[in-house]
């Protein structure tokens, strides 16, 4: 089964397939997506190339049989081990929330099962795949790719409905751009207005705010199979950022398996502060920022990887100086549908992201 062509003349990819041929020179430069030159190794936590890893010399903590403080925890972990183990013999999967159910009562609650397996698999330095423990998926994904699931169905995407991001696949993809979209509104306005159609052959996800394993998985997927530009459109205030540097960057808490979950190549797309102020967006159609706002905004600037990207830095302080931050539903001001007929495919054509 072929996809059919549906999209804009080739001459519109232009930009695209310049970036493509530019990211593909600095993978073969050993930049990992990143154009040469653009990063040095600025701290021990952060490489350009991968994101935030794990340093050797981190802080560790001792969990003791011996110690009342934390007996019960080191239970836990040898219970969740024992069924690890067993998993891995039977060659089977289970979820984070099947071992939480079976014994719902000795774990207390689910945190305290994911926060255990995580330990479990920084300590071990393997994937949590490798210990046969799999995420329920929120994630969706549409657009022009087919693909094999691990029980052997085959999925067809489309350009019209969305599928839910699947925990492993072995599959074909044909697109010109990967789109992150943050949130599901937007995701289900763009499927509504056939912007996947119409801008064929493409693929849209979103992990429907802060993404989920299985979809960051996904995304460093596509990106080590196909290495196609991949663009972020996530609302112009600091929680859309921190999104979008989780899917670049990672984050602390998962900074052992950076090498499986970074896409150091996604770059930013929309909404960027400045076409807020370009477009004369009304102050009405604006939110002030809060104070906890500001605290993340001074949080990110201070990241390392910041360093690295000046154009973001630059944007971030647009948003610091006005004092606003912008909804992606606040193009509406201009037109229902300006998103997905004027902003994007003018963004996308003229190689509008940074």
């Amino acid at each position: 089964m072929a996809f059919a062509p549906m999209g804009p003349e080739p001459s519109f990819f232009q930009a695209l397939d310049r970036h493509r041929a530019s990211l593909l020179a600095a993978l073969r430069g050993g930049g990992g997506g990143e154009p040469a030159g653009v990063g040095t190794r600025l701290a021990s936590r952060f490489e350009d190339s991968v994101g935030l890893q794990m340093i050797s010399h981190c802080t560790t903590k001792k969990i003791k049989s011996d110690s009342l403080k934390s007996v019960k925890n080191f239970a836990l972990i040898l219970k969740i081990l024992s069924m690890i183990y067993k998993l891995v013999q039977s060659d089977t999967y289970a979820t984070k929330r099947d071992i939480y159910y079976t014994d719902s009562q000795l774990f207390g609650n689910q945190t305290t099962v994911d926060s255990i397996i995580n330990d479990i698999s920084c300590m071990l330095k393997v994937p949590r795949r490798c210990l046969h423990i799999l995420s329920t998926s929120k994630g969706l994904i549409a657009g022009n790719l087919r693909y094999m699931e691990e029980d052997g169905t085959r999925v067809h995407c489309s350009c019209a409905t969305a599928v839910a991001v699947p925990s492993n696949i072995q599959g074909i993809w044909n697109a010109k751009f990967l789109l992150i979209v943050e949130k599901d509104a937007t995701f289900q306005r763009l499927l509504d207005d056939n912007f996947c159609s119409r801008m064929s052959p493409c693929i849209m996800v979103t992990g429907k705010g802060v993404p989920d394993l299985n979809t960051r998985l996904l995304v460093r997927k596509l990106w080590d199979t196909c290495h196609v530009p991949t663009v972020a459109l996530v609302d112009a205030d600091p929680h859309g950022i921190e999104i979008m540097c989780i899917y670049k960057y990672g984050s602390m808490s998962m900074s052992f398996e950076a090498h499986n979950l970074t896409v150091p190549a996604v770059r930013w797309l929309g909404l960027l502060p400045s076409d807020v102020k370009r477009l004369n967006i009304p102050k009405d159609n604006l939110i002030p920022l809060t104070k906890r706002d500001q605290m993340k905004l001074d949080s990110i600037l201070k990241r390392p990887y910041v360093t690295c990207q000046p154009c973001w830095r630059k944007e971030m302080e647009i948003m610091a100086d006005s004092k606003m931050k912008a909804e992606i539903q606040a193009l509406t001001f201009l037109s229902s549908d300006y998103l997905s007929r004027v902003y994007l495919p003018n963004k996308l054509k003229f190689g509008g992201w940074i």
